[in-house]
């Protein structure tokens, strides 16, 4: 069988040649090496979180972290190396508190939040998701093949939490035993956000930074002056 495979691969590698030779001999005009260009449809961006104008009230603390994947398409302006893209994607956040509760289903009209103690209490994290539309104005010193080449993108996302929402994640020790508690809830939180952005970098890896200038809480239910900011690597292509 792995004979038979072999002859045939062999053979129609054998046409493709011949059919190549006589393609170049009948339009000896055609371009050479003709390769569609990657439009980085997809994006990927690892991030590390934080919050920017938070009380000292409000103890962050840890490596705030998340993920965003994108699927975009790219709109090439005319003949030249910029292009606006367009997509839609999910991104979700995750800020750390040091020592410190974020008590979300209270009867108070805002979150509160508690101090606690280390040996009973770990993990307390705020996790965001949102559903995101980014759009970019690109450029791309190779425009015939994005994958190389120096490239650099400013633009900004409109973000909706009308889906994922907000989650409050702690661990309780009971019994000498961490148990894992989750509260849900988005009646705090903007509904929509407004994020500009602006990336950097060379073939499929760049870097990224991001600030939210759309407060996080709604107005009387929170902090008024957090604004969540992101920095971290983004893998795009295809």
């Amino acid at each position: 069988m792995k004979k038979i495979f072999g002859t045939i691969l062999l053979g129609l590698m054998g046409s493709m040649s011949v059919f190549a030779q006589d393609n170049t001999t009948e339009t000896p005009t055609a371009k050479k090496n003709i390769r569609k260009p990657s439009q980085d449809h997809i994006m990927i961006q690892l991030s590390h979180d934080r919050w920017a104008g938070a009380p000292d009230s409000v103890k962050t603390g840890g490596l705030g972290r998340g993920v965003s994947v994108y699927l975009c398409y790219d709109f090439p302006i005319k003949k030249s190396n910029f292009s606006f893209g367009a997509g839609v994607g999910i991104t979700s956040n995750n800020i750390y508190f040091k020592n410190q509760r974020m008590v979300l289903n209270g009867r108070t009209g805002s979150p509160v939040f508690t101090e606690t103690d280390k040996t009973i209490f770990k993990g307390q994290k705020l996790n965001t998701t949102y559903l995101e539309a980014p759009l970019e104005l690109r450029y791309f010193a190779n425009k015939n093949n994005r994958n190389t080449g120096f490239k650099f993108a400013i633009g900004a996302k409109v973000g909706f939490n009308g889906i994922g929402g907000a989650h409050f994640k702690e661990k309780e020790s009971i019994e000498g035993k961490f148990v894992t508690y989750k509260t849900n809830t988005k009646r705090y939180m903007q509904t929509w956000r407004l994020t500009p952005t602006v990336r950097i970098g060379y073939g499929n890896f760049s870097v990224f930074a991001q600030y939210t200038v759309t407060p996080l809480f709604n107005t009387g239910a929170g902090p008024e002056d957090i604004r969540p900011m992101s920095f971290g690597i983004c893998i795009s292509g295809l």
